[in-house]
């Protein structure tokens, strides 16, 4: 009887995981509670009305639908039971509440989420990026703020409209704000009769002293002379202390608080791991960090208990330490994949090839083999990488085929409100 595989999350550790172990002579299943795998990295265009959402989602299935020992099932994982080896399934798509699902080695890859540093009642006036669904709500609120702008006749309240607040100055909070600046300012140029929308006012708020603050200051000075040329305003050193309906509260340096008037707001700042993370910990007699990580050995598996790999952002490895982004998460992937073919446990060495944050429109910044660049170059090797880390090659050439419309036309098909009864 061949060994049974359960992997445990569809995104980017879990799904290479998987992959990797295709033609192995193993029985694979893969469990998710969605039956998509999302490329994260552009859910920020979606939310902006660049892409939709089925150029950077990809069903489960058919990325692995040549791999004939690879199950799929769709179901909501709520507890491990490590000593008999079984994995608890909840919410079946058949109506079935619960089934335990046996294995002889486990794959664990439940991602993160963002942190409302305790806070979670503002994730109601202040969507984030990292779920389709998310995206999707933040593409309707966009949008519907510039209609709204677009019929309100009190100026003070059309300002309020054409305010847009991002909270989070890292990669995704850069390139968000960059994007609807771009939108106001030049897609939607000439659209509006009554609102002028070249006056759309985007905030990038962030806690530390400087936007992309994991890259080097030389960059992120370069970042910030970008998005001002974009029209963004970042705000560094304001921490946010309150977010409510129709506004954003920040604490300015000099103690001075500041309520600025928006209707609509985007986090993206902080994150914390998936609560998979202490489900396993618990199960395996383990603590988790203040982000929620369980800490995993060299070798990606949880101590005590070889037959169970732990990877990407709901882990921290011992003795490493690592970006929270999706190359690290790959790279472990296919190193549990190689472990497990290779019948030893081995040691994970992370390659950082880089890393790069667009901006705009030909504005991007970044380091490529330890090598800054930034404008044009890194805006173009921007575009490559992530054509290449696109799963399934209809995405690639959709998303490029988009990409080249939108460059050349100014324009952006998928600005589509549908949230709307």
């Amino acid at each position: 009887m061949n060994e049974r595989v359960v992997v445990v999350g569809g995104g980017f550790g879990g799904l290479l995981a998987a992959r990797g172990l295709g033609e192995a002579p193993l029985d694979v299943t893969l469990v998710d509670r969605q039956n998509f795998f999302l490329f994260q990295p552009l859910a920020y265009q979606v939310a902006t009305g660049a892409l939709s959402s089925v150029e950077v989602a990809a069903p489960l299935r058919q990325v692995l639908r040549r791999h004939k020992r690879t199950h799929v099932m769709l179901g909501e994982v709520s507890g491990f039971d490590l000593e008999r080896r079984v994995v608890v399934v909840d919410d079946l798509p058949n109506g079935e509440a619960r089934r335990e699902l046996p294995y002889d080695l486990l794959v664990a890859a439940g991602g993160s989420r963002y942190s409302y540093f305790g806070h979670d009642g503002w994730a109601r006036f202040a969507p984030e990026l990292k779920t389709l669904d998310g995206a999707l709500e933040l593409r309707d609120r966009i949008l519907t703020a510039f209609e709204a702008a677009e019929v309100e006749t009190d100026p003070a309240v059309r300002e309020a409209f054409l305010t847009f607040v991002v909270v989070g100055a890292g990669p995704t909070g850069v390139e968000m704000a960059g994007q609807i600046a771009e939108l106001g300012r030049e897609v939607l140029k000439g659209e509006h009769r009554s609102a002028d929308t070249s006056q759309v006012r985007v905030l990038l708020v962030e806690a530390g002293d400087r936007v992309l603050g994991a890259y080097p200051p030389r960059l992120s000075a370069s970042a910030e002379r970008q998005l001002r040329s974009l029209g963004v305003t970042p705000l560094r050193s304001a921490p946010v202390v309150e977010i409510g309906e129709g506004f954003v509260e920040v604490d300015h340096q000099a103690g001075a608080r500041e309520r600025i008037g928006a209707r609509t707001v985007v986090w993206a700042a902080g994150v914390q791991a998936s609560p998979l993370a202490r489900t396993l910990a618990e199960a395996a007699g383990l603590d988790t960090d203040r982000a929620g990580r369980l800490q995993v050995e060299p070798d990606l598996t949880v101590p005590g208990h070889p037959e169970v790999f732990a990877i990407g952002d709901m882990v921290t490895v011992r003795g490493l330490t690592l970006p929270g982004i999706a190359p690290v998460a790959m790279q472990q992937g296919r190193h549990v994949a190689d472990s497990i073919r290779a019948g030893r446990r081995q040691t994970f060495r992370y390659r950082n090839k880089g890393e790069l944050a667009t901006i705009g429109r030909r504005r991007a910044v970044g380091v490529v083999a330890g090598v800054p660049v930034s404008g044009l170059l890194a805006w173009v090797l921007w575009l490559g990488v992530h054509i290449t880390y696109l799963v399934g090659f209809e995405n690639r050439v959709l998303v490029l085929t988009r990409w080249a419309f939108s460059y050349l036309l100014h324009g952006r098909g998928a600005r589509v409100i549908h949230g709307r009864d």
